[in-house]
């Protein structure tokens, strides 16, 4: 049996009526035809769910689903429960082997394998190393992928608007702007709560981050690993000059009298 491509609907995985044709060697309109012939045994939401008109649509569209169903008038969606009842109207060994093989490998979720109990003193510290990692790594991924999301979905102000600009620049180069190092200028963003560091890389403050003021780019390092960097936009730059200008009476070099 091919390797199916999951569908989900209403949180648990179904096949359409040609997908588990195929796995049983029936074609679909066999199914149908048992379908109809024992209707008074399936359930609506237990074996089975339809789909018709524009949620179909939908559907289809999302899942890219290029077999038969798709020019149907109405797809119907199979359960788990579904396909033991198909299999039993087989009842063919075909229709059996393959029911179980749906099962352990498509239907179910595999259960998550936990690591093994640690059996001296030295493994268990290994294994709190391990989770530890995991975890502030973890912890990174999701914080840059909540800033990355956040920049996508900026407040459509006319402010931002007119300030849109496909040019961005590292916080390196601002701070030259003011004679300082990108360290110095990272510490005062910092103190001044606009940003915040989770690994070696500086996060906006949720209440900052939805601004527009910097984008992410993402570095791939190797096959395992990659690296994120905060860019700041236009308006990002002139959020800066207005924070350094009002809070540490701090000027761009070029607007410094003698």
């Amino acid at each position: 049996m091919n390797k199916l491509t999951p569908i989900e609907h209403n949180g648990q995985r179904v096949l359409t009526t040609a997908q588990l044709g195929e796995s049983y060697e029936a074609d679909r309109q066999q199914i149908s035809y048992n379908f109809k012939h024992n209707e008074n045994r399936y359930t609506l939401g237990k074996h089975f769910f339809t789909l018709e008109g524009e949620e179909k649509r939908e559907f289809i569209n999302r899942h890219e689903i290029h077999d038969s169903s798709k020019n149907a008038s109405i797809i119907y969606l199979w359960t788990e429960k579904g396909a033991w009842l198909h299999a039993k109207s087989l009842n063919t060994d075909r229709a059996w082997e393959a029911y179980e093989a749906l099962v352990d490998d498509y239907y179910r979720v595999k259960q998550i394998q936990f690591p093994a109990i640690p059996q001296s003193l030295p493994e268990a510290l290994r294994l709190a190393a391990d989770l530890a990692e995991k975890n502030e790594t973890l912890q990174l991924q999701n914080a840059q992928k909540e800033q990355i999301i956040n920049e996508l979905q900026p407040k459509a102000t006319y402010y931002d608007l007119v300030l849109q600009t496909k040019s961005v620049v590292a916080i390196s180069k601002i701070a030259k702007d003011y004679g300082l190092s990108a360290q110095a200028l990272n510490q005062i963003l910092h103190e001044e709560g606009i940003q915040y560091k989770q690994g070696d890389c500086w996060l906006l403050y949720q209440k900052h981050a939805d601004k527009g003021y910097t984008q992410s780019k993402t570095q791939v390092i190797d096959e395992e690993r990659s690296k994120m960097h905060t860019y700041w936009t236009q308006q990002g730059r002139l959020f800066i000059y207005d924070l350094l200008k009002s809070k540490k009476d701090l000027l761009p070099i070029i607007e410094r009298s003698a």
